[in-house]
């Protein structure tokens, strides 16, 4: 995981989740760390992996279809794979809207 987007994508889950990556990790490399976090905390710590979905903004509504839609599949993966296309589309939206850059119609911005 090289580029910038990368970085800062490891650095936003890292801020959240106890996980440790090599420096030459891939995507699938946080995948998996992430999906095994999540499922340590399905089985000890509910709450909290609640709380932390609820703070990065992954949509209830379409985790819970995905898990009904994948029942056999492994629900720390589902979970980890929206956090990180979440974040992905965070890291998006901050490149395209960096803060202080002025609307083009020259008003403030509230």
């Amino acid at each position: 995981m090289e580029s910038e987007e990368s970085i800062m994508l490891e650095n936003l889950i890292r801020a959240d989740w106890k996980i440790e990556l090599k420096k030459s990790a891939t995507e699938e490399d946080l995948l998996n760390a992430l999906a095994f976090e999540i499922n340590r905390m399905i089985q000890t710590d509910f709450s909290r992996l609640i709380q932390l979905l609820y703070r990065i903004d992954i949509s209830e509504k379409k985790l819970k279809e995905l898990l009904h839609k994948n029942k056999q599949s492994d629900a720390g993966k589902i979970i980890a794979h929206m956090i990180i296309e979440r974040q992905k589309e965070k890291i998006r939206y901050r490149n395209e809207h960096p803060p202080g850059k002025e609307d083009s119609s020259g008003e403030e911005r509230w």
